[in-house]
């Protein structure tokens, strides 16, 4: 998250009471990210009996993403939310109907010229050292939120796939050193020689959330029973192999970020409680490692582009770059697979914190 577009109260005062969600109290731009702007709003309201009631959100204006793309996004949301997955629910204007519309409706709002959505913000706050007990309450609900997806009627790719990686990877490489562009460039060909295989077109699809680190989960409670209270910023979803999301998670919360070195109690933590909800199919098994080397390519590129192709913002972080380059080498010579992780002896919940994120 981050400011790119700066808003004034002025304007957010108007469209906070044109969403009947009270008379703005404090607006504040979020610190981090690199896609779109993004501001806390407090509210405050009188309820039926009199009482002032508090109300948080999230307003996004989104800098890439077009008005055609978003009603993707936000009735995804909807939809999960419905199936009692926790995720931020979009706010409607008062005479809207968002949850049956088929065209972008109600919840989809314009601010400063752009696209725009407001949302409930979630209780709770990000883990970035997460143990095994926040692993696997992410696989179990990760499972819950792609079985719930399965009936999820609207289409759209994943964005920042396979194709964009092929269009992207080429405008890095002059960034690059010599065993940089050998490792991305043997690995991009070994992705598309993965995607054209009768094994990869097996592998269960729908609905993927494919950014879902540590930062966009939200826990409440003690670290040792902790209580997962949603997952948010859906707007890098689309319909993907499940496995892939399987793997961006593995990737991120699963290793230690200092080397890139998996964390085999906490990956089979997660994967554990990832099939006791869905099952990992033959196909899905057999794939894993790949699909994690996909995962790490997909977010080096992505960092790449950001750090040396960067649009200005009044807040933004650009991540660094090299370590998914380190992840993704990991991955190479030491590939993980599906069997070991499955049939690994249970971890102890409350073990020593991992290194936080950075």
């Amino acid at each position: 998250m981050a400011v790119f577009t700066e808003v004034t109260p002025d304007q957010a005062r108007e469209l906070m009471q044109q969403l009947g969600l009270g008379e703005l109290q404090e607006l504040r731009g979020i610190q981090g990210g690199i896609e779109n702007t993004n501001y806390f709003v407090t509210t405050e309201q009188d309820d039926p009996d009199g009482q002032k009631q508090r109300g948080d959100y999230v307003l996004t204006l989104f800098e890439r993403l077009s008005a055609e793309q978003l009603p993707f996004y936000l009735h995804l949301m909807k939809h999960l939310a419905r199936a009692g997955i926790p995720v931020p629910n979009p706010a409607a204007r008062p005479n809207g109907d968002a949850a049956s519309g088929a065209q972008s409706d109600d919840i989809l709002h314009a601010l400063c010229g752009k696209p725009a959505a407001v949302v409930n913000r979630l209780r709770g706050a990000s883990e970035l050292a997460p143990g095994v007990a926040h692993c696997e309450a992410v696989g179990a609900m990760l499972a819950r939120m792609h079985l719930a997806g399965q009936d999820y009627a609207r289409h759209q790719p994943n964005l920042r796939g396979l194709a964009w990686w092929n269009d992207t990877v080429p405008l890095v490489l002059p960034h690059l050193d010599a065993a940089q562009r050998s490792l991305i460039l043997g690995e991009l060909a070994y992705q598309n020689h993965v995607a054209a295989s009768p094994s990869y077109a097996a592998l269960p699809r729908g609905p993927i959330h494919a950014d879902l680190f540590r930062d966009n989960v939200m826990f409440d409670g003690p670290r040792e029973t902790p209580e997962l209270t949603g997952f948010f910023d859906f707007y890098f979803a689309g319909v993907d192999t499940l496995l892939f999301d399987v793997a961006v998670c593995l990737n991120d919360w699963c290793i230690d970020l200092a080397t890139g070195v998996t964390d085999l109690p906490r990956s089979a933590a997660f994967l554990q409680a990832y099939a006791t909800v869905r099952p990992l199919t033959a196909a899905e098994r057999a794939l894993l490692p790949a699909m994690l080397r996909a995962g790490a390519l997909r977010f080096w590129v992505s960092r790449l582009w950001d750090f040396y192709l960067p649009r200005e913002a009044s807040l933004l972080k650009p991540h660094d770059p090299t370590h998914f380059e380190r992840v993704l080498r990991q991955r190479v010579t030491q590939p993980l697979q599906a069997a070991d992780l499955l049939t690994a002896p249970a971890a102890p919940a409350a073990e020593l914190a991992p290194t936080p994120a950075a």
